[in-house]
């Protein structure tokens, strides 16, 4: 009997991570884009990280553009993929190893900082990984990820759903359980970590047709992964049937079509005595009405 939290087929994304490792300089554009956009908000800290881990490493996009940084001392890169691990290490220099991030190698309270681009949509057990990631900081540690959320390529799939099911007779799977925007924090504080935020941003990319968007997901290793999608290549006469609803739908006058990738980020910390924490309840020393002022009384009803 399957595991019931078992919903992407992990041994399929390692894979065909190892796959899009060959080619990674042709379709590491997104991952680049977000590593950017991550190390920003580290630099917004004020500390500095003796000793890092970046999880799901891809092919060292993160590292490479945290070399110019004086925030983080020793980056170690891993991935689940041996092959994008290799190609990290190669890229940048710096230390490389093979993990899973269901399954975290590192020992309680030894990493000062935990950095994740873009892999843990892919995590079946999400709250579990992050439990191990709190665990694994030192207190005041810091926990800093990117990730797909929910609206990412939802015309796309709408598209291939809509196409499979008039070519096929049927529907495969496609619709991942990514991550909602809301409930990012509660996962947060659910796995012990303190000071919680989130936020988002969309990632517009512009293509000349919807063929393309889906050579490109191949090619980032991004393609359907969830367990119980059809086992079947998918008919060319699918793919061009989705590619002709998605143009119909959302296309431009110049034929071209945008595709939308909604990237949360997270950031939470191990918990510390030494971090701000809420006043208890009643303890206030003033009160609201001298704060702000009388309230004027509400109007009378008028018959």
């Amino acid at each position: 009997m399957a595991d019931p939290i078992t919903v992407f087929d992990r041994h399929i994304l390692k894979l065909r991570r190892d796959r899009a490792a060959s080619r990674a300089s042709e379709f590491n554009f997104l991952f680049a884009e977000t590593a950017d956009r991550l190390a920003d908000r580290l630099e917004d800290t004020t500390r500095n990280f003796p000793r890092a881990v970046d999880l799901g490493c891809h092919s060292g996009e993160l590292a490479q553009i945290l070399a110019a940084s004086s925030r983080v001392e020793t980056l170690h890169q891993a991935d689940i993929s041996y092959r994008y691990a290799k190609a990290a290490r190669d890229l940048n220099g710096r230390s490389s190893m093979v993990a899973d991030e269901e399954f975290l190698p590192f020992a309680e309270g030894s990493l000062d900082l935990i950095l994740s681009n873009l892999s843990l949509h892919w995590v079946n057990d999400l709250p579990g990984m992050l439990l191990q990631a709190r665990r694994a900081l030192k207190p005041d540690g810091l926990f800093l990820a990117s990730m797909l959320g929910g609206e990412t390529l939802k015309d796309l799939r709408e598209a291939l759903m809509t196409a499979e099911a008039e070519e096929e007779g049927g529907v495969s799977p496609r619709v991942s359980p990514f991550v909602d925007v809301k409930d990012a924090g509660a996962l947060l504080q659910r796995s012990g970590f303190a000071l919680p935020v989130v936020d988002a941003d969309d990632i517009t990319i512009d293509y000349p047709d919807a063929l393309k968007l889906m050579r490109d997901l191949s090619g980032m290793g991004e393609s359907n992964i969830v367990a119980k999608r059809s086992k079947k290549f998918t008919k060319r006469s699918t793919l061009a049937r989705a590619a002709a609803i998605y143009h119909e739908r959302h296309g431009r006058e110049d034929g071209r079509v945008h595709a939308k990738f909604q990237v949360i980020y997270l950031t939470g910390w191990a918990p510390d005595d030494s971090q701000p924490k809420p006043l208890r309840r009643g303890s206030g020393q003033v009160s609201l009405v001298d704060f702000l002022g009388d309230v004027p009384d509400k109007p009378e009803p008028q018959n």
